[in-house]
């Protein structure tokens, strides 16, 4: 299994092989370039798919053995985009999981009580989302997460179980933190993109393409592209013989301590 541990045990075994190669039989010099760069490249393969499993258990899909989905949002609440999510879920019956930023969270705290009230999962997505987030030490890492789970247990009552890191970036120092918070990292394996694709009807088609058995989709209720095509692909999914169910169900696994 490929994963950080075992890549950096075989990259040392490679390198003292190498030094002893080089020395004994005067192999060339830029082997001392090429591996480091290999290895440089499977930490970023690892950092930057959320998918790979390589730093820590991400889960990212559920069974594949029925047709049945779970869609999640990321980054809100916001007042301009989340209540037309929201009202669309509703309209169409639907539940979704809500990966929340805690300072849009401490602004909105009535939108937060409507997502639970309406049936929909909440999810930490951090409390500041800072682009520099997977840079931080794990203690930082912690206080922030720590920060965030005790603003939702003072709204709502409740200890979350669930941590999408930002931008699906993980490392050593976010398994470090989302393991003393005793979290459950939650991924995706769809990603929309709707934050970079504002074209509306190529936006639904990639997020059509994406649909499969077990496919956990990643939307934003901060895009305006995404209100405007969630209720077609909501009925795209139906209309294919799908279910949307909420995202524990699917991937059995309990979002609240």
């Amino acid at each position: 299994m490929l994963n950080f541990r075992n890549t950096t045990i075989v990259f040392f075994v490679l390198l003292g092989l190498y030094i002893y190669l080089q020395v004994q039989h005067n192999w060339p010099w830029y082997g001392y370039f090429v591996l480091p760069v290999a290895y440089s490249l499977f930490l970023f393969y690892g950092s930057f798919y959320i998918g790979s499993n390589f730093y820590m258990p991400v889960v990212c899909r559920g069974r594949a053995d029925q047709k049945q989905i779970a869609i999640s949002f990321d980054d809100g609440p916001i007042e301009k985009y989340t209540p037309e999510v929201l009202a669309i879920l509703k309209e169409q019956q639907v539940p979704a999981a809500f990966f929340c930023i805690g300072y849009r969270v401490a602004e909105h705290e009535a939108l937060l009580r409507q997502v639970l009230a309406e049936g929909h999962i909440v999810g930490s997505h951090s409390y500041y989302h800072d682009f520099w987030f997977d840079m931080h030490g794990s203690k930082r890492m912690r206080a922030e997460l720590q920060q965030m789970q005790d603003l939702v247990h003072h709204i709502t009552g409740r200890q979350m179980k669930w941590f999408r890191p930002p931008y699906g970036v993980t490392n050593p120092n976010v398994r470090k933190a989302v393991r003393a918070m005793g979290y459950n990292t939650i991924g995706w394996n769809v990603r929309s993109l709707d934050t970079m694709i504002r074209d509306e009807e190529r936006l639904l088609e990639k997020v059509k393409k994406g649909l499969k058995p077990g496919a956990v989709f990643l939307f934003h209720d901060t895009s305006h592209a995404t209100v405007h095509i969630l209720r077609d692909f909501l009925k795209y999914v139906k209309d294919r013989g799908y279910t949307i169910v909420p995202l524990d169900k699917l991937i059995n696994l309990q979002p609240y301590g």
